[in-house]
């Protein structure tokens, strides 16, 4: 598992942090659209370990046996982040981080995060690559935890694409710049002082959109319940096939990736699989 080491920091927006960070292997660094890295951040007076897959190791997993065997005090926090940019010339990577009001470990990490700052990475993994497959339109709709991967969609779509975006943000300052050549019907959705997740702002705004003829892919991902309720909409109210929604729940209201899966994670995680 190489390091990642804080070369810039700087607000996007008031809620949003940006982190540019340089390291082994980003000159070769594999991109596509929303790619995703996890990130480890380390506890207060335990630097992160540099973790790696032993030479003899077939599925490239021995890693998180190593880092399982961490003693549970001084095991670094495992998140998952989307890349928002990548700079082969220099070597570096962007990665946003949401400030979120209740604070978790990369929340008060990024807060606080300087130059020289240290953190572990695994992935990207091509396992992890899911191309949308062929659409006349794309749906993208999410919070502003999905702001990077949408944005990333939107970056690589061509000239003469249609997509319908939706983005859930707390007010117009939150709003960023996604630029692209397709076609794009864009709505910023402000919920105000609602908390994120806790309101229908993103799948009221997502059930008033008017879509375009033509067979469409959705790609869905913030707030699990959220998302669940969007994919709902779309297959019982809107007829379409799940198997052309790409759906991910990035973050679950009131707990955190340490949690255990509630009922509803784990019969996600069996439908995405059986899909």
């Amino acid at each position: 598992m190489p390091l990642l080491h804080v070369t810039a920091v700087h607000h996007v927006t008031p809620g949003v942090v940006r982190v540019r960070f340089t390291g082994d292997g980003l000159d070769d660094f594999p991109t596509w659209p929303d790619q995703q890295l996890k990130l480890l951040f380390p506890r207060d007076g335990h630097p992160v370990p540099d973790l790696r897959a032993t030479p003899d190791d077939r599925y490239g997993m021995s890693w998180y046996q190593a880092y399982q065997a961490i003693p549970e005090p001084e095991r670094p926090w495992m998140r998952s982040y989307t890349v928002r940019a990548h700079h082969p010339d220099r070597q570096e990577i962007d990665v946003d981080f949401v400030l979120h009001p209740d604070a978790g470990p990369a929340t008060r990490w990024a807060a606080s995060a300087r130059p020289g700052d240290t953190l572990g990475r695994y992935g990207p993994s091509a396992a992890y690559h899911k191309p949308l497959g062929d659409f006349d339109w794309l749906l993208l709709a999410g919070d502003e935890t999905a702001v990077p991967a949408i944005a990333s969609h939107l970056a690589a779509l061509p000239r003469g694409a249609r997509a319908v975006v939706r983005v859930e943000v707390r007010d117009a300052a939150e709003e960023q710049p996604l630029d692209t050549d397709a076609e794009v019907d864009l709505r910023w959705v402000h919920r105000g002082g609602t908390p994120a997740g806790r309101g229908t702002a993103l799948l009221d705004a997502v059930r008033a959109t008017e879509f375009p003829a033509g067979s469409p892919v959705a790609w869905l991902a913030g707030e699990a319940g959220v998302v669940r309720s969007l994919r709902r909409h779309l297959v019982d109210d809107r007829g379409l096939d799940k198997r052309r929604i790409d759906f991910t729940g990035y973050w679950r209201l009131a707990l955190t990736q340490d949690d255990a899966p509630t009922d509803e994670d784990l019969a996600e995680a069996q439908e995405r699989v059986a899909e």
